[in-house]
């Protein structure tokens, strides 16, 4: 029971300036050089929870989730941010190295990553149908946890 507690309390803590409510816009160019727009995107997924990924090339936990997130990709629609890793270029080398097959944003200065209140890697951002932030977590997260928070999320929009 004092194990769970302070689990939560480190989640409470580790998420606390993660915005309530309508989750952020931004834009940017993946790396395909398709322009991404936020709201665009939920529209081309109506109805659908969608699942945003912040990580790094440097950080060693993101390795250990990336399964996960291929994994999900192939049911729920997935975007990732590629925070402070290099240049595109450097970025693209790197997924081709580990065969990640994302959609992938470059956020060099990590101006999207503090978008969301968040501070550290890797960090998972689910938002609703409806746009709101339902889930946000950072650290090591399984697949399973990941994909009933989506399910979750995709059934609770209030």
């Amino acid at each position: 029971m004092i194990a769970v507690a302070l689990l939560t309390a480190i989640h409470v803590w580790q998420t606390r300036n993660v915005p309530q409510g309508v989750a952020p816009h931004f834009t940017g160019q993946t790396l395909d050089g398709s322009v991404f727009d936020l709201e665009t995107w939920r529209r081309e997924h109506p109805g659908k929870a969608v699942l945003i990924y912040f990580w790094a090339e440097w950080c060693a936990i993101c390795k250990t989730t990336a399964g996960s997130v291929s994994s999900i990709q192939q049911d729920w629609p997935v975007i990732s941010i590629a925070m402070q890793s290099g240049a595109a270029s450097a970025v693209a080398e790197t997924m081709r190295q580990r065969a990640y097959s994302w959609s992938t944003i470059v956020d060099p200065d990590g101006e999207i990553f503090r978008r969301y209140g968040l501070h550290g890697v890797p960090a998972f951002v689910i938002i609703a149908p409806n746009g709101n932030i339902r889930a946000a977590t950072l650290g090591y997260t399984s697949e399973t946890g990941l994909r009933l928070r989506l399910w979750w999320a995709q059934r609770n929009t209030t």
